[in-house]
């Protein structure tokens, strides 16, 4: 794959990564992921993932039977890993990752976990895209809010909508979101990749002092020269949006998880994002 202008991804850091999952084990590995997609804006039975772990890796999984995440929301499914979790008491609006204008409020208090929230580094994330309709499949790094209701930013590594999928051209949502940061100005691109990622491609994001970069499969697709310094939690997602499939038999929708490897470096100034 060739993108005009923007070069190769730098090779991998020579040393072994802090945080990597290859899905083989015979049940999720709870010391690097939360099963539950921001489980205090909701309630554990809506925020709940569905998944399967076979010899491929992880398949994410849209069930038939499966809730909204929250009934203000719907229609709107979702199966979800993350690596951190932070929310205030019940009732107060301080949480990670306040994305929505309309007041999310805690529902659902949560213990504050930190199994890789790094300030700066490197992620591979290998995947496969959903075919199924209204489905979305996307990976994230959005700050945690642990610190500062302002380190809200967000590092979008894709969004790839199942109808945009192609076997010979792909297209996918890339950039960065500055939800209620100030510090950052939000900046997405549609790229067009000469991919079927139904099929395992590597996404990456690297960020820090520098600036941030997002390739796909050792190609850069778009650099920028912000960065949100200060912890992020990497999330992956399948989403059902719109409403249920009839019949049944659609179901289940998936995605497949199939390595992700990440590799910490501090940044000089946590808590400040390049200008």
């Amino acid at each position: 794959m060739m993108i005009p202008g923007l070069g190769r991804l730098p090779d991998p850091p020579s040393h072994d990564p802090g945080f990597e999952d290859d899905f083989t084990a015979r049940q999720l590995d709870e010391n690097l992921w939360i099963d539950h997609y921001l489980p205090h804006w909701t309630t554990p039975d809506r925020s709940r993932a569905r998944y399967d772990l076979g010899d491929s890796g992880l398949r994410l999984r849209i069930d038939a039977d499966q809730p909204d995440w929250r009934a203000e929301d719907a229609p709107l499914r979702v199966s979800n890993l993350q690596t951190g979790l932070f929310s205030g008491p019940v009732g107060s609006r301080r949480g990670t990752h306040r994305h929505r204008p309309d007041g999310l409020v805690v529902r659902t208090e949560t213990a504050e976990r930190l199994l890789w929230a790094p300030t700066a580094g490197r992620v591979d994330v290998t995947v496969s895209a959903s075919l199924d309709e209204g489905c979305m499949l996307a990976a994230w790094l959005v700050g945690t809010e642990r610190l500062s209701e302002r380190d809200s930013g967000e590092i979008c590594i894709f969004e790839i909508d199942a109808a945009a999928v192609g076997g010979r051209t792909t297209h996918a949502r890339c950039g960065l979101k500055a939800h209620s940061d100030e510090r950052l100005v939000t900046g997405m691109t549609e790229v067009a990749l000469p991919l079927d990622v139904s099929k395992p491609h590597t996404w990456t994001a690297i960020w820090g002092p520098s600036g941030t970069v997002i390739g796909c499969e050792g190609q850069i697709v778009k650099r920028m020269p912000q960065y949100p310094g200060y912890p992020l939690f990497l999330m992956l997602d399948l989403f059902e949006l719109g409403p249920r499939t009839a019949p049944d038999t659609a179901y289940p929708k998936t995605a497949g998880l199939h390595r992700e490897r990440g590799w910490d470096a501090v940044s000089p100034t946590p808590g400040t994002p390049c200008p």
